[in-house]
């Protein structure tokens, strides 16, 4: 989520300064005297955008506390890392801003204003280019990225309430879904042109892409599965539907580079697409709303946002059980760890 996918997606800036981590500094602290030793390098830990509270609780995976929450802009919902992996950016939609976090450390580096509208996020594989949705605003900002700042180069009105993006592995296409209008719109990203549009079933959410960009992926919050489509053309053509279940709505690769999961908002499950096959292999119970995911490193855990329950949950995929929830702010979203599966 190219650059180094370990981790996975400005003008000026104005430092906010971090509450103390009191549990996680101490845990830090202990690891950084300890490693001489042989001793192993702690877990990173676990955030979740709590969109209605205006904050960011961070968890620690190895005694599920949560260690404290940090106050961000209005409305983060979606989370990514910059490409050198030393900064988090969680996007605050209607406060037009980035708050960059340590990934480790959850310590808040700076905020970035100016951004307008960031409702989802994406760094391209190349690392020049940083492209974000404004759901509100239905419009495509496209940044230049230098390693440390934003450069807008272009904004491109879209269609109504674009949602969530995905970048090809050779940073030349840009597909976006447009929430309100049934529609994926793919982007030229040396020109920022619109190069097709294409309508979609009801409510088209997160978008994924295969390893060798030939088929994309997206799931219909507004129906009950995902449609595939192949993008190899100058057209797409819609090739399969998957059922899944009612509210398809966020992805997530399963690291095995051969399934991906799908979150089903309504119905409350999480299913895994086998991508060869383009079949359903297996299916969760994921109470509460499962929204935005992430894959323990090992595979074996999701980590899912249950929007409506105010929960993270952990999905033990070995024994097809809920493992544990932990409480959060309002409406989780967005879910993001270090120490995650490969993408």
């Amino acid at each position: 989520m190219g650059y180094s996918e370990r981790a996975p997606a400005v003008k000026s800036f104005c430092l906010r300064a971090a509450r103390p981590l009191h549990g996680l500094a101490a845990s830090v602290l202990f690891v950084a005297a300890g490693l001489a030793a042989g001793v192993a390098a702690a877990a990173a830990p676990i955030f979740v955008l709590n969109s209605q509270d205006a904050n960011v609780s961070v968890i620690d995976p190895v005694t599920w506390a949560e260690l404290q929450r940090i106050p961000t802009g209005k409305e983060p919902h979606h989370i990514y890392l910059t490409p050198d992996e030393k900064s988090l950016l969680v996007a605050n939609a209607t406060s037009d801003t980035l708050t960059f976090l340590d990934p480790r450390t959850a310590q808040v580096q700076r905020t970035v204003t100016g951004i307008v509208d960031p409702y989802q996020l994406r760094f391209s594989p190349d690392m020049k280019w940083f492209v974000t949705v404004a759901n509100r605003l239905n419009h495509v900002d496209f940044y230049r990225w230098d390693g440390k700042n934003f450069t807008l180069v272009k904004r491109v009105a879209s269609s109504k309430t674009p949602s969530h993006l995905w970048i090809d592995s050779k940073s030349t296409t840009v597909y976006a879904s447009m929430q309100d209008s049934d529609e994926l719109v793919a982007f030229d990203l040396a020109t920022q042109a619109i190069k097709w549009r294409s309508k979609t079933g009801p409510m088209p959410a997160d978008v994924f892409v295969t390893a060798d960009d030939r088929q994309l992926l997206v799931g219909l919050t507004g129906s009950d599965g995902v449609e595939v489509y192949d993008v190899t053309g100058k057209e797409p053509r819609l090739t399969k539907k998957i059922p899944t279940g009612k509210g398809a709505h966020a992805f997530r690769a399963a690291g095995d580079g051969r399934h991906v999961y799908v979150s089903n908002r309504v119905a409350n499950t999480i299913s895994k697409i086998d991508l060869q096959t383009m079949q359903v292999v297996a299916s969760y119970n994921a109470p509460g709303g499962p929204d935005c995911m992430d894959v323990s490193a090992d595979g074996r855990f999701i980590y899912v946002t249950s929007r409506w329950a105010k929960k993270l949950s952990v999905i033990d995929t070995q024994t097809g059980k809920l493992a544990r929830q932990v409480n959060v702010g309002k409406s989780p979203h967005g879910v993001w760890t270090l120490d995650h599966a490969p993408r």
